[in-house]
């Protein structure tokens, strides 16, 4: 795994599907704004369908805000291919089990890695049982996640429920600045925080720091 350009490898599998048979993809999108330039980007190759499964997020408020934007851009976008959505039930549950012990690491540590696991790991589940071609997520869009981590990730959990899981960098070739550009477009909330309550912690910590 070391060395990879994950964008090419993602981009050596979308020259060979046929976009008369379009594959079908399982798409964890962590929010609207993220999924906007990979859903404009992969739409003409895939099936897709949006899973929106975050229980990472820190209120239930915040859930359904980032949620209810994931549809309306689902319904904005132009579509070459049907885009479907799926939301799961808001679980905090579910984080709180699998980070507990690691509340305290800073943003971008092993916390990350776990939640980055139990929200690839359950789109994994879904794209077995659903007989998706391929699964992968709209984290990599991010400048603040760390691309060879997800797809490490995202490789070891493919394995286990053997389902092929699409190579991303989604942020390369400009795809993060027109992330941005697409949020504007289609005037979308767009959050200042990763979305747990560790992460906001950090945030508000840094802007009182700005201010002091």
């Amino acid at each position: 795994m070391n060395n990879i350009n994950y964008n090419f490898e993602m981009e050596k599998v979308i020259e060979g599907i046929d976009i008369k048979k379009p594959k079908k993809l399982l798409l964890h999108s962590c929010c609207g704004p993220c999924s906007s330039a990979v859903l404009e980007k992969l739409n003409e190759y895939f099936e897709i369908t949006v899973l929106y499964y975050n229980p990472n997020l820190d209120t239930e408020e915040e859930f359904n805000r980032r949620s209810e934007e994931q549809l309306h851009l689902i319904e904005k976008l132009p579509q070459k291919n049907k885009i479907n959505f799926i939301r799961a039930d808001y679980r905090k549950e579910d984080y709180d089990e699998k980070v507990k012990g690691f509340e305290g690491e800073k943003e971008g540590g092993y916390r990350c890695t776990l939640c980055f696991e139990l929200r690839l790991e359950e789109t994994a589940k879904m794209a077995r049982e659903m007989n998706f071609d391929y699964f992968t997520t709209t984290l990599s869009i991010s400048p603040y996640k760390n691309s060879k981590l997800l797809n490490k990730i995202g490789d070891k959990i493919s394995k286990k429920y053997e389902v092929d899981y699409l190579y991303s960098d989604f942020k390369k070739k400009n795809g993060y600045k027109r992330s941005v550009e697409l949020s504007k477009e289609y005037n979308m909330y767009r959050q200042d925080y990763c979305g747990c309550e560790y992460s906001k912690l950090e945030t508000e910590e840094r802007e009182k720091n700005k201010l002091s």
